[in-house]
């Protein structure tokens, strides 16, 4: 197979890319490696700036129709009152909240709105497995489906595939590991009335635990020291039962089971190097974000319409003078993407980590509590309040839609 453009991954990177390069005319293939995009507790927070991107495309309405719950801000909460911390009540422009969307949805809202082009096609069930590289370029993939393997070769290959990339790998591309003091523990428990509305971070002493309100059931997010999983599950199912309804008592923990718990190891990296001649690395296999702030998913849309913006154009005017086109993308314009998204990406993972290591990373040693969190942000002004929802909203440099429908 040929095309202009080959991505792998169809996360909110992939996905976004993909509907960009589909709307300008470019041939995509977007290779997901799954039967369908359901798992459960991947990122589902859709900030500010998603929102107004999808205004930008068009896909507002339809995005409103997907059942979810908004929010405009996210708050502390030291177990008698709610500290609004990130503010986006003050934020620029129309759209002034977060959503809580499945992400499965969102990905539905995303390729199905690329499949209307009819250069766009989607492949369920495809796995990268290695790259095609020729004359010092990438050409292209390697593909198995259904134990099958085959090649797609492309002028642009994508790799979007997420934090654990098999094709930075493939490429020999290795990340800079930032660091992490914890890791994250995902589950669910019944909401009912009565309970709060709103998405907070209850610290413990010695643990800190998420809320995100899923309308009928809350996504908990248990924070723990890092690799502390196997000492957490030899104290025992009781103990760590106890534990949450400590933080929180009007959570039923009475059915939880260590089955239904999932760990998620938290990894803050980047890589040094995004693109080879015909090969970019967006999203995640770009840049390993940290859970704090929810910011991950946003980022990764960010690197997609920064790329469409910059490659829908040359793409498209290359492939009117050949198809398929060949030659790779070369290497010069593909570095433009990665001196862009640069300082959001630094700048970002530079605030998660001043926030783990001043305080959940306290908070885990046992050294802060909820008393003295709130009390520290008591102090904070107002306005660095609603500057931090800005920098959690928008981020650091927001992109807006300018590739042509």
């Amino acid at each position: 197979m040929e095309t202009t453009v080959v991505i792998a991954g169809g996360g909110p990177a992939g996905a976004m890319l993909g509907l960009l390069l589909a709307r300008a005319g470019v041939e995509i293939v977007l290779l997901e490696k799954h039967a369908d995009f359901f798992r459960d507790f991947r990122g589902d927070t859709i900030h500010p700036s998603t929102i107004q991107v999808l205004d930008e495309l068009g896909l507002l309405a339809e995005f409103e129709a997907i059942p979810h719950r908004s929010f405009d801000y996210f708050a502390l909460y030291t177990g008698e009152e709610f500290l609004p911390v990130a503010d986006f009540r003050g934020l620029p422009g129309r759209h002034k909240r977060l959503a809580m969307v499945p992400q499965w949805d969102f990905l539905t809202l995303i390729t199905e709105a690329a499949a209307r082009y009819p250069n766009f096609r989607l492949l369920m069930e495809h796995k990268a497995v290695g790259v095609i590289r020729e004359g010092g370029a990438v050409r292209g993939l390697r593909v198995e489906a259904g134990g099958v393997r085959s090649e797609i070769r492309a002028a642009l290959t994508v790799a979007a595939d997420g934090r654990h990339s098999d094709l930075r790998r493939a490429v020999g591309f290795a990340p800079v590991d930032i660091g992490a003091p914890m890791d994250v523990l995902w589950f669910r428990l019944p909401r009912h009335d009565g309970h709060p509305d709103d998405v907070f971070l209850r610290p413990g002493k010695g643990t800190a635990l998420v809320s995100l309100n899923r309308g009928d059931y809350w996504q908990l997010a248990y924070l723990i020291p890092k690799g502390g999983f196997d000492g957490l599950k030899a104290a025992g199912l009781e103990d760590f039962r106890a534990t949450i309804t400590g933080l929180l008592p009007y959570l039923d923990t009475s059915e939880l089971a260590f089955g239904d718990v999932q760990l998620l190891t938290v990894v803050v990296d980047r890589l040094p190097q995004w693109h080879l001649p015909g090969l970019l690395v967006v999203g995640d296999a770009a840049h390993a974000m940290s859970p704090v702030g929810g910011v991950g998913i946003n980022l990764a849309i960010q690197d997609a319409i920064a790329a469409g913006n910059l490659l829908a154009g040359p793409l498209a005017r290359a492939q009117e003078k050949r198809r398929p086109v060949l030659d790779p993308v070369p290497a010069s314009l593909l570095a433009k993407l990665r001196r862009r998204r640069w300082y959001p990406t630094a700048a970002t993972q530079a605030l998660q980590v001043q926030i783990q290591n001043r305080i959940i990373a306290r908070v885990l040693a046992g050294d802060a509590d909820a008393g003295s969190i709130a009390a520290a942000v008591r102090k904070i002004p107002l306005p660095v309040r609603r500057l931090l929802g800005r920098v959690i909203g928008l981020g650091f440099l927001p992109e807006h839609v300018r590739s042509s429908h």
